[in-house]
């Protein structure tokens, strides 16, 4: 299975990244087995996300700026409502990058 290492940017990844290069950075880890754990974290979230995942929320808010590269669309909203079923929220910013989930498959 193909992934995107884009959820290494969330914070979770973000997270997951510090700790591999701290652990490599202490001699803990080889940097080949942390790749492998990046790797693995890559599939991991993208199957959760594909199978787990079943709930659906609506995204309001006043367009600041959008952007096309790489067959990626990055979208920013501002003072955008979030509405779930369980509730609503609003935020200052927001950001939504979206991918052709067609193109991992080749």
């Amino acid at each position: 299975m193909a992934t995107f290492e884009l959820y290494r940017r969330s914070t979770i990844g973000m997270c997951l990244t510090e700790t591999l290069d701290q652990m490599v950075s202490s001699g803990v880890l080889s940097p080949e087995l942390a790749i492998q754990v990046l790797i693995q974290f890559d599939k991991s979230m993208t199957e959760a996300l594909e199978n787990e995942v079943k709930s659906k929320v609506s995204i309001k808010g006043h367009l600041h700026t959008y952007r096309f590269c790489d067959n990626v669309w990055t979208f920013i909203l501002q003072n955008a409502q979030i509405k779930s079923e369980e509730g609503q929220e609003t935020v200052e910013y927001v950001k939504i990058v979206a991918c052709d989930s067609k193109l991992l498959t080749q």
